[in-house]
């Protein structure tokens, strides 16, 4: 285990502890230069804590983290479920497909959803105007709408979020026993009441650990919100992640940076320490 050892401490513990110790100075754009500092103590923290637009990004992260993650998990379960009525050919087809949207990189899949979504040449504007439902939006810009940025920005990150989901939801749910599924057909149970009832108590630690492992992923967002709306417009997209990128790397405040990210990453242990917790106390296996 010694190699795997010196990798993690390498490339996870040593940088861990260089941004604690950051976050205790005020290093800024001097000590690129320099390599001067000043130690503060808890100071930075102190700051971040009594700035109101820190408390800002943590609500929309928030806000950003639940939509994502809900229209993820409810959309990857609903895909998974259509995985297991398609035929053997369509179902493969879609599994590829599935698998190329998960696999392409963030900034590709987040430069092309801009061009989507780009006003004047725009794919999704000409479609939505097409159908004259919104009237003419072909000179529509979503990302300079606080509504509308938001909107497109859901829409990628759940976009590629779900084919993960969903072929993990509907490997566990190849899983469940066909006997248990016919004895509720038998007891005259439809296809609604087989789900919620027989499936989905089996797929319940499947979709709590997607559940999780959607929250972390989706509570760092960074590439995406920042590729098409930098935080803006007025701040709407503004979360954690582009919150602490200011800081550090547009600001070169690199100590209120770090401690941002120390806060960031203690809220998202407490929060995996209740979810491992809460799977203890139901008598799941980890």
């Amino acid at each position: 285990m010694t190699p795997a050892g010196l990798v993690i401490a390498a490339l996870v513990i040593a940088p861990i502890v260089y941004l604690v110790v950051t976050s205790f100075t005020d290093s800024n754009q001097r000590t690129l230069y320099t390599g001067a500092f000043n130690w503060v103590g808890l100071g930075q923290y102190q700051a971040i804590f009594t700035n109101v637009d820190f408390w800002w990004a943590l609500l929309r992260t928030v806000a950003f983290t639940a939509a994502m993650v809900a229209g993820s998990v409810v959309i990857g379960m609903a895909v998974a479920q259509m995985l297991t009525r398609l035929g053997s050919i369509i179902r493969y087809v879609v599994t590829v497909v599935l698998i190329l949207a998960w696999a392409m990189p963030t900034v590709a899949s987040s430069q092309v959803w801009k061009w989507l979504f780009q006003p004047g040449f725009g794919v999704i504007n000409w479609l939505l105007t097409q159908t004259h439902l919104f009237g003419n939006l072909l000179n529509v810009n979503w990302p300079e709408d606080s509504s509308l940025a938001f909107l497109c920005i859901w829409l990628l990150i759940v976009w590629q979020a779900v084919p993960f989901i969903a072929l993990t939801v509907y490997a566990a749910q190849s899983q469940v026993g066909s006997e248990y599924l016919e004895a509720a057909r038998l007891d005259g149970a439809n296809d609604w009441q087989i789900y919620w009832r027989v499936t989905l108590p089996f797929l319940r630690p499947t979709v709590m650990l997607m559940t999780i492992l959607s929250i972390i992923w989706d509570f760092n967002v960074f590439n995406q919100i920042w590729l098409i709306s930098q935080g803006g417009p007025n701040d709407a997209t503004n979360t954690l992640g582009v919150f602490t990128y200011k800081q550090a790397f547009v600001s070169f405040n690199f100590g209120a940076g770090a401690a941002i990210s120390i806060v960031t990453t203690i809220l998202l242990m407490l929060f995996t320490a209740f979810y491992i917790r809460s799977l203890l106390r139901s008598g799941e296996d980890l």
